[in-house]
């Protein structure tokens, strides 16, 4: 008899983005060193008869259910590629904001594939699992990696990143959706050069180095659209033993980085306190 199982989906944070080039079709090229936090949603899934999804938690009003909700599309497609029917009761349990920058619902999506394939005690080829999840969107396959990992082309050229210290994070975003071909049609300039992390850091502080030396080519276009994102990325930076703050993604969400819980729940109780209209969210970085 199958049973109910959960998967959490963290949170995807890119510590660094370029864009490199453009295809002929408009798609970008990136070069991005993706980790995951230790904040997210859990999807639950029990079986049925049919194909349904809940949404609870304090981010499922920003969601609807139908025609486009990409855990559907992620099970239905699923199920076809199984050449079985889709049935399952699925929650999610939403705790992300949503139009983020931080893969929520990737997350999502590629925590449904997981899910379902336990749920359906089914196996799919890794390759036809990642092609699958690529078709839902470029962030699929790094959120089916769900480790540290150098993120090339479209999203789908996937290196295991140099093992990384332990560090946290502090997850901000000012509760305002951010649309991400918009953020990329504002994008102006020359492509900039990959640039993988090639040595293994050796502590935060060190990480934090590395990263100084990179960037986000997508902060400018955001800020210019959204210009709380400037705000938040100087209001993390104030905090006490911030060793970098930058842009996730194509945003609006913003993240500091720190060497220890305790500097992170403490900058996260700081910021809370200045700016309660945030949604913060301190959480470590995923090995």
């Amino acid at each position: 008899m199958n049973s109910v199982n959960s998967v959490f989906a963290p949170a995807k944070v890119n510590l660094y983005l370029h864009v490199t080039g453009r295809r002929s079709d408009g798609f970008h090229l990136l070069d991005s060193l993706v980790v995951f936090a230790g904040v997210g949603d859990r999807i639950t899934f029990a079986p049925a008869d049919d194909l349904s999804l809940t949404l609870s938690g304090p981010g499922a009003g920003a969601l609807s259910v139908e025609p486009d909700n990409i855990v559907l599309k992620a099970a239905r497609r699923l199920a076809d590629a199984l050449g079985r029917q889709p049935q399952a009761a699925i929650t999610l349990e939403k705790h992300l904001p949503v139009a983020a920058g931080i893969g929520g619902g990737s997350a999502d999506a590629a925590a449904t594939l997981r899910g379902l394939l336990q749920l359906w005690r089914a196996d799919l080829d890794e390759k036809i699992l990642f092609e699958l999840g690529l078709s839902l969107g470029a962030d699929l396959p790094v959120c089916l990696a769900g480790r540290p990992t150098q993120m090339a082309g479209v999203g789908e050229v996937l290196t295991p990143s140099v093992k990384l210290p332990p560090a946290w994070l502090v997850l901000v975003n000012p509760r305002l959706a951010l649309s991400t071909p918009a953020v990329f049609k504002a994008r102006s300039g020359d492509f900039t050069p990959a640039a993988p992390l090639s040595e293994p850091p050796t502590d935060a502080r060190h990480l934090a180095r590395l990263l100084a030396d990179r960037r986000n080519d997508l902060a400018p276009p955001a800020m210019a659209l959204e210009p709380k994102v400037g705000e938040m990325l100087d209001a993390i930076a104030a905090t006490d033993a911030c060793l970098l703050s930058r842009m996730s993604g194509s945003g609006a969400t913003c993240f500091g980085l720190y060497g220890d819980a305790e500097g992170a729940a403490a900058a996260a109780a700081q910021l809370t306190a200045r700016h309660p209209e945030w949604w913060v969210a301190p959480a470590e970085i995923l090995g």
